[in-house]
Order: C-alpha cells, then structure tokens, then sequence
C-alpha cells in the first residue's frame, strides 16, 4: 500500500450548512482573498497533502446556504501561486463544460504550481444547470456517466498533445515549437468531437491526478477513487473491488474544542438547519477518537479526505492535535518540498502516448 495521505476540503465555512454562523471571520469576508489564501496556507502548514475546492454549475439552495462562490478553477490558481507544497483539487463538472476549456484550465494550474493540481471529477444532474448553459438536458445516470467518461478522456489526450519537448525556442531558427511533437487527437463521442492540439503544453505532471467518485469511471481514467460509505464495513467491501491505483475515503468530522464538545456544536447548528445526510463516515467527538479512526483506515485506503463541521474550528484542532499525532505515528507523511501530487501520492508520471518510445526512453532517463 502507497503512503498513507490526508486530504480537507476548504470550500465555503464547512461540511454543515449553517458552518458560516461560527466561522472566525464576518460574513463578508468569505469570498475575499485573505481568506481563500489563509486557510490553504494553514492546512499547508498543518501537513494536509491536498485540498479540494468544491464547486457546482448552480448556485446554492435557499438560506441557510451561502448565496454564491468563486469558481473553483479561479479559486486552485490562486492557491497554487500561494503555496509550495500543498497539492490543489478543485471540483470541476464535466456535465454541459466544454471538455477543451477544461483541459486548458486545469494544465495552467499544473504550471502554476510547478505539478501540484489535481481535477475531482463530478457530474451535474440537475435539469437546471442545462437550462443556465443553454444545453440540452443530460438525463439519467448512464449519459452522466458517458459525458464524465468522454470528457475526462479528451482532458487526458489533450495533456498529452503536446510532447514534453515540443517547445525547443531555438534562436537561430525561430522556431518556438517543434511542430512535429504537437498531435491532433482526433476524438469523436456521442455528443461532441474534438480535434485539438491543447493550447497549453503538457503540464509538468504530465497527466494531472485525477480524481473521482468510485465507480463514476473507468479505472483506467481514475487515478484516486473516492468512495463515499457509511460505516466501515461497507468501506472495507467497497475498497476491496475498486480497481483505481488509490482509494481515499470521505470522512465528515467534528470534533470537541477546548471550549465545547462536538455534540454541542452540531445541535447549536442544527437549530438552523440540519446537517444533511450525506452518506458519508462521519465523527463526531474528541480528537483522540478520530486519531484511532484515521489509524483503522490507514489499513483499509490510501488516504481520507475529511470535511470539516465548521472550518475555521475544527481545522484548528486537525492541525495542532490529530495531524502531529498521525505523523508522530506514521500512519501519515508529510508531502516533501519539491514534489509534485503525483510524487506526494506515489504515482509514476505517465509517459506521452503520442511520444516515439526512443524519446519516450530518452525523456526518461534524463530526469
């Protein structure tokens, strides 16, 4: 088994839909920089391998939710310049986007931060969001599924349509690029075609880690599979037939702070709003406890990806109590400075399938 990783999501103010009325900060300082830039560098400092931005093609429901976000591309960019080490997720629909814009926006932030970007893969079901992108609607679970698997698919070739050498800015004959190494790749689905080549060069990665709900795609598309279970038991049966390289497993958590218990938190939460079933492990209680849980699944999974009650709270205790206990114990690492995700998560950088295999060897054994 690879290393064991953590992973947060740090979108809005937490996992429970009224996070906003016990975050640190006031309302109208959600959205600014300062904080988006903040909180990546304190789950950074902590020891977190990655985060993830959460993001959806509608705006949020009714109150008690937040009435928008920024972009999750816009929001990994900037967290990309901001940090070194941290790698960067953010959540990006493949239902009704244009598979080529995407492409090129996730590449960027590949660049941006020197091979550290990852793409969590999602659909949108709802009828709503074709009517806001003049689409028509994508209905039922296998066309979501279809558009997720072509769109991840042309994402894939269009990283690889520019060979790691293709940029050669040879001064004597003003050549920027060697034309030779970009490649058309010619894809053709059921509901569009692209033809490429990308309009950004392969991202220092090679391929961007990729990552999904398990079962959502193929496994040879999937470099991490999320797998979203209720308890343990259906965890253990869940990872055991799932065919991506890694498996990370949602965890909700709350937990007690030095000035009140996870219990009371979430029932001073609820009176506003209930916090959803999401089907996911959840925690709730003294770091010590969850110290043990993450300890259980680090034999079951490669990694969990926690969602905290309340953000600005529970990341407190996450990074002064339960990361240096796991890392005291080594049932996780640290990402080392200098790695990109893939490294951070024991991946080998795919070889460019366009690539002769004499440059293929060649590019190799000069790293």
């Amino acid at each position: 088994m690879s290393t064991f990783r953590l992973a947060v999501e740090i979108d809005g103010d937490g996992a429970h839909p009224a996070a906003w009325r016990r975050a640190n900060h006031a309302p109208n300082q959600l959205l600014t920089p300062r904080r988006v830039r903040d909180t990546a560098r304190i789950a950074e400092n902590a020891g977190f391998a990655l985060v993830t931005l959460d993001d959806d093609l509608l705006p949020p429901g009714a109150a008690p939710n937040i009435a928008g976000r920024i972009g999750s591309v816009e929001r990994a960019g900037f967290v990309a310049a901001a940090t070194t080490v941290l790698g960067v997720a953010p959540v990006v629909s493949t239902t009704y986007a244009e598979p080529f814009h995407v492409s090129s926006q996730l590449a960027t932030i590949d660049h941006i931060s020197n091979g550290r970007a990852g793409w969590l893969v999602s659909t949108t079901p709802a009828p709503e969001a074709a009517r806001a992108w003049g689409r028509p609607v994508v209905t039922g679970d296998a066309d979501q599924t279809r558009e997720a698997r072509d769109s991840v698919q042309v994402a894939r070739d269009l990283w690889d349509s520019w060979e790691d050498d293709a940029v050669i800015r040879d001064v004597a004959t003003s050549r920027y690029l060697d034309r030779d190494r970009l490649h058309y790749i010619d894809f053709t689905g059921e509901t569009f075609a692209v033809k490429g080549p990308a309009i950004v060069p392969r991202p220092p990665q090679g391929q961007l880690v990729v990552l999904a709900p398990a079962a959502l795609l193929p496994a040879d598309q999937v470099d991490v599979a999320l797998i979203t279970a209720p308890t343990l038991e259906t965890l253990r049966a869940t990872a055991a037939t799932t065919e991506a390289p890694r498996t990370f497993v949602d965890l909700e958590v709350a937990l007690d702070t030095p000035t009140t218990t996870a219990a009371a938190r979430v029932a001073d939460l609820n009176q506003h709003a209930p916090w959803p079933n999401t089907n996911r492990l959840r925690y709730l209680g003294p770091p010590a406890g969850l110290i043990d849980l993450i300890t259980d699944l680090a034999d079951i999974v490669d990694g969990v990806r926690l969602h905290p009650l309340v953000l600005d709270e529970d990341i407190t205790v996450l990074s002064r109590i339960v990361l240096p206990a796991l890392f005291r114990a080594r049932t996780a690492q640290r990402p080392l400075p200098g790695s990109s995700l893939r490294g951070t998560l024991d991946l080998p950088r795919p070889t460019n399938r366009f690539a002769s295999s004499d440059r293929a060897a060649s590019t190799r054994s000069s790293r």
